[in-house]
């Protein structure tokens, strides 16, 4: 357990007025090391997928079965590749980084050895994370609208809810990574959470052909409502019936981001004040 400082019992420190986005501008001056490099993984790996699985994979399913549901494959994946890839720029914005900076660089303690508070450090860092969806999902869903693949003026509400979806996940996986005390958690989370889901959420085909005892386990992530939300969207099929169908997955979503960032702030704080 690292331990930073004691809080006094009768009072602390008044609250650094906008904390949190000092947090966040470290987080935004570190990353400009980096750009060139998540760039590449953030904005063009996902492009490549969509293209390599869509339009040449995409093909054949076209061709042998119409596409899935009378939507062409590439369409059909197109906001279930969005939603994955906000999950994984999630993943790699809350994970080592935070795990880093309580255990290896320590930046953590230099940050709380000022006024700020675990909330500001939490807040911040989700700032910035939501900096990074809004630039991938932005750029992700121009591309695919220049696919063919955004049937509807609807699906510019595909950017707000594919960012909630990788917000959601960014808030529970840096609960998780604040109480590791060593990587190897990190290395199952990808292995055995991030691939999985991706895979297995309704992004390249419809869940109910997973087995039925898996199923169940799809509904309750936020990567399914995010993929479904979006497939709506994009695909235009926002009519009465499907138009609650789309508010109750955003609400699924809201809640999971809601608790992960109200248990990110609990395990920080018990994790770096006594």
């Amino acid at each position: 357990m690292t331990l930073v400082r004691t809080e006094p019992a009768a009072a602390t420190a008044p609250a650094v007025t906008g904390g949190w986005w000092s947090v966040t501008e470290h987080w935004l001056r570190d990353y400009r090391r980096v750009w060139f490099g998540t760039a590449v993984t953030s904005f063009l790996a996902p492009l490549l997928y969509l293209a390599g699985m869509g339009l040449g994979l995409g093909l054949l399913v076209d061709r042998g079965s119409g596409g899935i549901g009378g939507v062409p494959y590439v369409a059909f994946i197109a906001p279930g590749v969005l939603a994955a890839t906000t999950l994984q720029v999630a993943a790699g914005e809350t994970t080592f980084s935070v795990m880093g900076s309580i255990k290896w660089d320590r930046r953590y303690e230099g940050m709380l050895a000022t006024p700020l508070e675990p909330r500001d450090l939490v807040v911040g860092h989700m700032v910035f994370v939501l900096v990074r969806l809004v630039t991938t999902a932005a750029v992700f869903l121009a591309v695919a609208a220049l696919l063919g693949t955004v049937r509807s003026w609807w699906g510019l509400l595909a950017l707000p809810v594919s960012v909630l979806g990788g917000m959601a996940f960014a808030a529970s996986f840096y609960a998780y990574s604040a109480r590791l005390t060593n990587d190897r958690g990190l290395m199952l989370l990808f292995r055995f959470v991030v691939m999985p889901l991706s895979l297995f959420s309704g992004t390249f085909f419809p869940i109910e052909q997973l087995p039925g005892w898996l199923q169940p386990v799809a509904w309750v992530t936020p990567l399914w409502h995010t993929v479904e939300a979006c497939r709506h969207l994009t695909l235009g099929t926002v009519g009465p019936g499907a138009a609650g169908a789309v508010l109750g997955h955003v609400a699924v979503v809201a809640v999971w981001l809601a608790a992960g960032l109200a248990l990110a702030v609990r395990v920080l704080r018990r994790r770096m004040v006594v």
